[in-house]
C-alpha cells in the first residue's frame, strides 16, 4: 500500500525520497505516457487543423461554422467529453486521445488563420509580380511568414494539452495524471506531489523549447522585432 490513513492523518510528509526511488520505473513510465499523449493529440490536432485553417482563411462561407464547431468542442468540460465518449470508444487511448484532439483544434486553425492574415499585402503582390502559382504563393510566401503565428498557436495547444492529459486518469490513461489521481484517492502526498511538479516541467520546457525553435527557424521575425 502507498499509505494508510494513520499515515495520511498523522505524519505524511509532502515527500517521500523512498517512494520515489521505490517507484523510479513509474515514475518514468508516467511521464513518457504523458509525453506520448501530447504529442499524439498536438500532431494530430496539427494535421486536421491545417486544411481547416486554410479553408477558414480562404473563404469566410465556411469561417463561421469551422470556428462555431471548435469552439463548441473547446468549451465542452473534459469530464462531460469523455463521458459522452466512452458509449462509443470505452475506456481506451482512442478516448483520451479524441478529447485531446478537440480541445487543440480551435487554437491551431485561430493561429493559422491569424497568421496568414498577418502576411503583408505587398508581399504577395510582389510574389504574383515574379510569376508565382496560387499554391506556390501559398507554399513559398504565405506559409513561412505565417509561421511564427502558427508556432505560437502550437505553443499554447502544447502547454494546454500536457494539463489536460492529467483529466484521463480518470479513464485510465492519465499519464502523470494517474500519479495525482492515486495520490488523492489514498491521501498521500508524494505521488501528488511528484506528478504536479513534473507535469508543470514539461509544460515550462516544451514551452521554452518550442519558443527557441520559433527563434531558430524564424530570424527574420526576430530582426523585424528589434528596434
Amino acid at each position: 500500500m502507498l499509505a494508510t490513513g494513520i499515515v495520511g492523518a498523522v505524519e505524511d510528509p509532502w515527500i517521500r525520497w523512498s517512494w520515489i526511488s521505490g517507484h523510479a520505473d513509474v515514475i518514468i513510465a508516467a511521464l513518457l505516457q504523458h509525453i506520448q499523449l501530447t504529442l499524439i493529440a498536438v500532431v494530430v490536432g496539427l494535421l486536421i487543423a491545417v486544411p481547416l485553417g486554410l479553408l477558414a482563411w480562404r473563404s469566410r462561407v465556411f469561417r463561421g461554422p469551422i470556428f462555431s464547431v471548435t469552439g463548441i468542442l473547446y468549451t465542452i468540460p473534459s469530464l462531460a467529453l469523455f463521458s459522452l465518449l466512452l458509449p462509443f470508444t470505452g475506456l481506451t487511448l482512442w478516448t483520451a486521445e479524441i478529447g485531446l484532439v478537440g480541445y487543440t483544434l480551435l487554437i491551431l486553425i485561430r493561429n493559422i488563420v491569424v497568421g496568414l492574415n498577418a502576411v503583408p499585402d505587398e508581399v504577395r503582390e510582389a510574389a504574383r509580380g515574379m510569376g508565382f502559382r496560387p499554391l506556390a504563393e501559398l507554399a513559398r510566401v504565405d506559409l513561412p511568414l505565417a509561421f511564427p503565428g502558427i508556432l505560437a498557436g502550437v505553443r499554447i495547444a502544447t502547454v494546454t494539452t500536457i494539463g489536460l492529459v492529467t483529466v484521463t486518469a480518470l479513464i485510465g490513461e492519465g499519464g502523470l495524471g494517474s500519479l495525482i489521481y492515486d495520490g488523492l484517492l489514498r491521501d498521500f502526498k508524494t505521488p501528488l506531489v511528484v506528478g504536479t511538479v513534473l507535469c508543470v516541467a514539461l509544460a515550462v520546457l516544451s514551452d521554452l523549447g518550442l519558443a527557441g525553435l520559433q527563434r531558430v527557424v524564424t530570424p527574420w521575425a526576430r530582426s523585424r522585432a528589434v528596434p
